[in-house]
C-alpha cells in the first residue's frame, strides 16, 4: 500500500519540506524521523554499480564495493540489442536492490556531437533514434526490479570543457530533432523514475532553472511524474531552480540551499505549493523503492559475469575483414600490447566500477600453445620503445598471424576533460605499422571509447572494435578472433577519416563560455552524408563471419495520410555457412522539402538471429513522426506532403533495397505577415485566394512594363519572376499604387484567420 504522500507532507515543518530538496549527504536524501520517512540512496551507474560506503565522490577517485562492470555506453548502443540490454538493465536491478540502492545513476544519452567529447565513452549515438530505444531498454531493464534510474544529462550537454558554465546556443529545431528526442523516447516508452539535469546552461539558461525544458517539456509535453535531480553540483540559484521544476539538489549543500528556500516561503517570494510539490515527487520514488524492497536479493556476481561476456560479445565491431578472422586454434599467433594482459575495458570518472574480476585475452589463450606474448608498448607515456616494438616484430615474423590489442590510454578520455585531437599514442602508431611490414596477417583489436584515426588502415588486414567492453571483454575479444561466436554489432557512430570532417570541428568546446551548434541538424552520418564525404567506417558498419541476403521489401502502402502508420516488410536470408545475427537499418528519405534536411535518417532497426540458410521477416511501423521535421515558426512537428524514400540497409552506406510513399500532409498554419513574400504566399491556396487580386495585378503591372522590348524580354521576364517571387507584400506599396498599406494589412489579418 503506498503510502499517504500528500498527508506526510501536510504534517512536515517548513524547514523539514526545504530539507527534503537537497541531498542529506553525498547519496542519500534526507530522513524525517519522527514522520518515518526514510533516507533512500542513489548511486552512480550507468554500466555497473558504483556503491561507495565510505568516502564518497562523484568522480571515481575514492574506491566503491566490488561490482560487476558492464560494457559501456558505446558498446552497448552497438549490441543494436534492446532484448539483450533489458536483461543487463534486469542484473543492474537486481544488484540494486541487494545493496539498498533506489536510484541508480543513468543511462547517459547525450549526443556525441564530437569525436573529442570526453565522456562520449558513456554516451549511445551520434543518432538520437538509437540513443532513445537503446535507452528505453535500459530503463525497462532497471526498473522490472522496482528500482529507479535517472536519465542524465538533460539537456545539450555534449562536451566537459567548461561544462558547469558554458551555454549550448542551439536552434529549437536542433534541439527538437537531435538532442531531445533521446530523452523523449526513453520517457514516454520506458517512464524512467527520474531525470538529471546538466550542468550547462540551454541559449544562456542553466538547465537546473530552466522551466521550459523541465516543466514545460519534460512534464508538460512528454508526460514526466518522477522527480528531477541536479547533476552534483549543478545548483546556482536554488529558489529559482525550484519554481523551474528542479525538485532534489545533489549532493547535500550543508544546509545553505534549504536556508534560501525557507527565506523565500517566509517572504512571500516562493509559493509553498511549490515546494509542496517537489516534496511529493521525492517522497512518491522513496516509497516506491520502499514498499518494493527485496530483501531476498542476492548481488550474484559470477552470474553477472557471465551476461557481461555475453553482452560484450554483441557490442564487438568487426570493422575490417579482408580473409583473416576467425583465426584457428593451430595457427601460431603472437598477441601484441599491453591491452591484451591488462585490457583498457572502462572510462575513468563517475562511472568507473571496482571490478569482481578481469578477464584477458591473453588469460582466455592460457591453454593454447600456439599463442605467445609481446608488449609492443608502453600506455602510462607515449614513447617509442624500441626494445618492445623489436622484440614484437620478431615475434610477428615468427607467427601465421599478429594481432595487436591498442587504443586510448586512461588519461587520453574520461569524465572532467575532453580530447584534443582523436590520434592514438604514437608508440602504437609506429608499432602497427613496424609490425605489419613484416607480418601480412596483422588484426588490431582496439580498446577506446570514441573514434579514432586510423593512418595504418590499409596495412592491416583485420580491424576489431572492443570500445570498453567491460570486465569480461578479453573472454569476448577471443571468443570472436577464434570464432566462437560470430560477430553482430554495428557502429552507432561515424568514425571519420580525421578530426577535421567533424561537423563542429570549428566550434567544438567554444569560445570561451558559448558553445554555438553551428552545423544545426547535421550531427554525424547526417552530415556526411549530406556533404558526399567520404568517411573511415560508417553508421551502422559492422561485419560477420557470415553473409544476409535482403529481399522483399514491401509496403502496405504506396500513398498515405500522414496521420496513417505505414507497415514495412522484409525479408533477411542467412546465405552464408554459420549462424549469426544481423542488424537490419531503416532509413526515411524526404524527396524534396523546402526545409534543409538530412539525405536520410533512421526510423528502425532490429536484430535478428539466422542459422544458415534460414529467411525470417522483419517489420517495421512508421508513425507520423517518421516523416516530420520540427517547425519553428509553429512550434510542432510538421510533415510536408510529397515522395519519401524508404530505404533498408545493412548500414547508412549500404542500402540494399529501396521503394517510395506518397504522403499526404495537412500544410501547417503560417503566420503571415507584411514581410512574407510572393512566392510563400503562392505556395499556400488559401492565403494566395486572399492576395490574388492584388498579387495578380502587381505582377501585371511588372512584366508589362517590359512589352516592346524584344531584346530583353525574356532576360527581364526572367529576372522579374524572380525579383517578384522574393517580393514582400509591403514591397508593393514602394513600387506600385494599386493599393494602401490599410488594405494590405486587412488581407493579411484575413490570411491569418
Amino acid at each position: 500500500m503506498m503510502a499517504d504522500v500528500k498527508a506526510l507532507v501536510a504534517k512536515m515543518t517548513l524547514e523539514e519540506k526545504a530539507a527534503m530538496c537537497s541531498g542529506a549527504d553525498f547519496w542519500h536524501t534526507e530522513s524525517v524521523e519522527r514522520l518515518g520517512i526514510p533516507a533512500s540512496m542513489v548511486s552512480d551507474g550507468p554500466h555497473g554499480l558504483r556503491k561507495q560506503d565510505l568516502a564518497a565522490d562523484h568522480l571515481g577517485v575514492n574506491e566503491s564495493i566490488k561490482a560487476v562492470c558492464f560494457p559501456a555506453g558505446c558498446g552497448t548502443a552497438a549490441s543494436f540489442n534492446r532484448e539483450l540490454i533489458t536483461r543487463m538493465g534486469e542484473a543492474l536491478g537486481e544488484e540494486c536492490q541487494a545493496e539498498g540502492v533506489s536510484v541508480i545513476l543513468g543511462p547517459a544519452v547525450n549526443i556525441k556531437r564530437s569525436p573529442l567529447c570526453g565522456r562520449n565513452f558513456e554516451y549511445y549515438s551520434e543518432d538520437p533514434f538509437v540513443a532513445g530505444e537503446i535507452a528505453a531498454a535500459h530503463i525497462t531493464g532497471v526498473q522490472s526490479r522496482k528500482v529507479g534510474t535517472s536519465i542524465k544529462h538533460f539537456l545539450a550537454n555534449n562536451q566537459e570543457t567548461r561544462r558547469m558554465s558554458a551555454t549550448s546556443e542551439a536552434e529549437e529545431r536542433t534541439l527538437r530533432e537531435i538532442y531531445m528526442p533521446a530523452f523523449e523516447i526513453a520517457v514516454k516508452k520506458a517512464k524512467p523514475w527520474t531525470v538529471m539535469c546538466s550542468y550547462n546552461k540551454i541559449n544562456g539558461v542553466y538547465a537546473a532553472e530552466n522551466h521550459k525544458y523541465l516543466t514545460d517539456v519534460l512534464r508538460g509535453e512528454w508526460g514526466f511524474d518522477g522527480y528531477v535531480m541536479s547533476d552534483w553540483g549543478a545548483v546556482n540559484d536554488r529558489v529559482a531552480d525550484l519554481k523551474a521544476g528542479l525538485d532534489l539538489e545533489m549532493p547535500s549543500s550543508g544546509g545553505a540551499y534549504d536556508a534560501r528556500i525557507i527565506e523565500a516561503v517566509k517572504n512571500g517570494s516562493l509559493e509553498e505549493a511549490v515546494l509542496d510539490q517537489a516534496v511529493e515527487r521525492i517522497l512518491n520514488i522513496v516509497y516506491r523503492f520502499e514498499e518494493n524492497r527485496d530483501t531476498e536479493a542476492v548481488f550474484d556476481r559470477d552470474l553477472h559475469d557471465a551476461l557481461a561476456r555475453e553482452v560484450a560479445e554483441e557490442t564487438i565491431v568487426l570493422l575490417k575483414n579482408e580473409g583473416v578472422l576467425p583465426l584457428k586454434e593451430e595457427q601460431k599467433a603472437v598477441f601484441i600490447g599491453k591491452y591484451a594482459k591488462e585490457p583498457r575495458y572502462q572510462g575513468g570518472g563517475s562511472s568507473h566500477i571496482n571490478s569482481s574480476r578481469i578477464t584477458s585475452a591473453l588469460s582466455m589463450a592460457a591453454g593454447n600453445p600456439n599463442v605467445v606474448y609481446a608488449q609492443g608498448f608502453e600506455d602510462d607515456k607515449d614513447v617509442i620503445n624500441d626494445t618492445l616494438i623489436q622484440e614484437a616484430v620478431q615475434a610477428a615474423k615468427e607467427a601465421d598471424v599478429a594481432v595487436i590489442f591498442a587504443g586510448l590510454p586512461d588519461a587520453f578520455e574520461s569524465e572532467g576533460f575532453d580530447r584534443t585531437h582523436m590520434r592514438m599514442p604514437e608508440c602504437q602508431n609506429v608499432l602497427i605499422h613496424e609490425v605489419a611490414k613484416v607480418q601480412p596477417n596483422t588484426v588490431v583489436v582496439l580498446h577506446n571509447g570514441s573514434p579514432v584515426e586510423m593512418p595504418w588502415e590499409q596495412e592491416v588486414k583485420g580491424i576489431v572494435e572492443a570500445y570498453l567492453g567491460g570486465q569480461a571483454v578479453g573472454a569476448a575479444e577471443y571468443d570472436i578472433l577464434y570464432g566462437k561466436v560470430n560477430p553482430s554489432a554495428k557502429l552507432a557512430e561515424t568514425f571519420p577519416m580525421r578530426l577535421e570532417d567533424n561537423p563542429s570541428y570549428l566550434d567544438f568546446a567554444g569560445d570561451e563560455d558559448r558553445v554555438v551548434y553551428r552545423e544545426g541538424v547535421f550531427v554525424g552520418y547526417r552530415y556526411y552524408d549530406k556533404k558526399q564525404m567520404e568517411v573511415l567506417f560508417p553508421f551502422g558498419h559492422g561485419l560477420s563471419y557470415t553473409e544476409f541476403a535482403y529481399s522483399n521489401l514491401r509496403l502496405n502502402a504506396h500513398s498515405m495520410r500522414e496521420t496513417d502508420t505505414l507497415e514495412v516488410l522484409v525479408d533477411v536470408t542467412n546465405t552464408g555457412k554459420l549462424a549469426g545475427k544481423e542488424v537490419v537499418q531503416l532509413y526515411v528519405e524526404d524527396k524534396e522539402s523546402t526545409m534543409p534536411r538530412p539525405v536520410k535518417e533512421l526510423k528502425g532497426f532490429d536484430k535478428v538471429f539466422l542459422e544458415p540458410g534460414e529467411t525470417r521477416t522483419v517489420s517495421f511501423a512508421l508513425d507520423q513522426r517518421a516523416f516530420a521535421y520540427y517547425n519553428e515558426e509553429v512550434q510542432d512537428w510538421c510533415v510536408e506532403s510529397g515522395e519519401f524514400g524508404i530505404l533498408i540497409g545493412a548500414s547508412s552506406r549500404d542500402i540494399r533495397l529501396q521503394d517510395t510513399v506518397m504522403v499526404e500532409a495537412e500544410r501547417p498554419k503560417k503566420k503571415y505577415t507584411l514581410d512574407s513574400t510572393f512566392g510563400d504566399v503562392k505556395a499556400d491556396p488559401k492565403a494566395y485566394a486572399c492576395a490574388r487580386e492584388i498579387m495578380d495585378a502587381y505582377e501585371k503591372q511588372c512584366l508589362g512594363d517590359n512589352e516592346g522590348d524584344a531584346g530583353a524580354e525574356a532576360i527581364s521576364r526572367e529576372m522579374q519572376e524572380a525579383m517578384t517571387r522574393y517580393m514582400p507584400l509591403r514591397g508593393v506599396l514602394s513600387f506600385s499604387e494599386i493599393t494602401t498599406i490599410d488594405e494590405l494589412e486587412r488581407i493579411v489579418d484575413e490570411m491569418n484567420r
